[in-house]
């Protein structure tokens, strides 16, 4: 199933030399990308996936009235008064433990000894807890009971009770954490471990979401090698591929990561063709922009899909710094939609955040796909300066509604972005921000 609905071409519009606006890249790309289609999963399966239906109640929880307690179940006469001075003597008629078919019946002058979660036996008002008592020992108040394989006489003779406990005290009432017909979830949460408990606890099996996307990154460049591997003079070590990949797992997918390609365009495209089997989005990153071995776009620039109009990979520019080279199109018999971006490593993550990620979250079936954004007091030793028609993303730390860029000017800054929470959005009508301006902040990791 295609996750890529047909587009028109940037070029049908603007002409190839147009020069592309954050926003109106942004447009094309949650226009062509489409939600993943509903299937049916286990509940453990559909562990961080869009709920697609509201999910109504069938039973109440708690389905009957139950002990919060250990103790004994009682009647509220029985006990009013009680002291340790003139404690209440009570028959104890027998256990009521979680999971008995048949509770037993309290009357007056009884008690049922009772353990937490059980359901509280006809009869009784009341749960006293087990530390008001003496256990049945005769001893004084106990602090807990013994187990019944040691004591079994505990279920039988004469309880001690030193203190009085007002009607349904230390009880869960029936429907009191919800009740049948209640919603729920409703349809677009997103299913962590408190909503898969849920599911399970009124008796949910399975439940219909859209599956998390999974997404293929590869990074090209044949100064490209592995950690752990010595490197050897002109390489590098890949940390594009892991940055992505990390990243598209955080925002919710399921990511596979290829190992760096090397620049050949033939290579590079029989690797995508090989993956294209597992991937409902492609990112790609590096050899998007004008050099000689921008391996990418001349893999990608002629590549399209015959029986579909506007498919194809287009490679674009942004007013944008860094990240102004893009790529966006589909690919493949199933039109799966890729992404290309810029190989300067910062630059990638920028991209990835601005583009890739919101292109994950659509596909997941989610409504808001963006980052929050807020408003905050710049920090800074001097203006911050952009380019005249490129929005700026600048690194930076947010705090109390401050926030400080990091990393100076440099676009490779890796390290700086590993201490960055933020971006720093300086638009693209605005030369420079002065220290102590007001200036949007895009929130990372939230």
């Amino acid at each position: 199933m295609s996750s890529a609905a047909p587009r028109v071409t940037g070029q049908d519009h603007f002409g190839p030399d147009h020069l592309w606006s954050v926003d109106e890249h942004l447009e094309d790309i949650l226009a062509t990308v489409r939600p993943l289609e509903p299937i049916e999963l286990h509940l453990l399966d559909a562990q961080g996936c869009v709920l697609v239906d509201d999910i109504t109640v069938p039973v109440s929880l708690p389905p009957f009235d139950n002990s919060s307690m250990d103790g004994y179940a009682v009647r509220v006469a029985d006990v009013a008064g009680a002291s340790e001075e003139f404690p209440a003597a009570l028959e104890v008629v027998g256990d009521v433990a979680a999971g008995q078919a048949e509770p037993l019946q309290v009357g007056p002058g009884q008690a049922a000894r009772i353990m937490t979660g059980a359901p509280l036996p006809p009869g009784a008002e009341t749960v006293v807890p087990v530390e008001w008592t003496d256990g049945g020992l005769g001893e004084g108040p106990v602090r807990g009971m013994r187990a019944r394989s040691l004591g079994p006489e505990g279920a039988t003779g004469q309880v001690h009770v030193y203190r009085p406990a007002e009607a349904r005290a230390h009880v869960r009432a029936k429907g009191s954490d919800v009740k049948a017909g209640d919603r729920a979830l409703a349809a677009g949460t997103v299913l962590g471990p408190p909503q898969i408990a849920l599911l399970a606890a009124i008796g949910r099996g399975t439940v219909r979401v859209r599956p998390r996307p999974r997404v293929v990154v590869l990074s090209t460049g044949s100064e490209l090698v592995q950690p752990d591997t010595e490197l050897r003079t002109g390489q590098i070590y890949d940390s594009n591929s892991f940055a992505l990949t990390a990243a598209a797992r955080d925002a919710g997918a399921i990511a596979y990561r290829v190992g760096a390609v090397a620049d050949d365009a033939e290579t590079l495209r029989s690797t995508i063709e090989d993956q294209l089997v597992r991937a409902d989005l492609m990112v790609t990153t590096g050899g998007v922009s004008v050099g000689a071995y921008d391996v990418v776009k001349e893999a990608l620039s002629h590549v399209g899909d015959e029986d579909e109009p506007g498919s194809g990979v287009e490679f674009r520019k942004l007013a944008m710094q860094p990240g102004k080279p893009q790529g966006f199109g589909s690919i493949g018999p199933d039109h799966t939609p890729l992404l290309a971006l810029p190989g300067n490593p910062v630059s990638s993550y920028v991209s990835f955040e601005l583009f890739v990620r919101p292109a994950i979250r659509t596909l997941m079936g989610l409504d808001d796909v963006h980052r929050p954004t807020t408003r905050a007091t710049l920090a800074a030793d001097k203006a911050l300066t952009s380019p005249k028609g490129r929005r700026q993303f600048l690194r930076g730390t947010y705090e109390d509604g401050r926030v400080t860029p990091v990393g100076g000017a440099g676009s490779h800054l890796v390290a700086a972005l590993a201490h960055a929470d933020a971006l720093i959005v300086v638009p693209e009508d605005t030369e420079s921000v002065e220290p102590g301006a007001e200036v949007e902040v895009v929130l990372l990791g939230r």
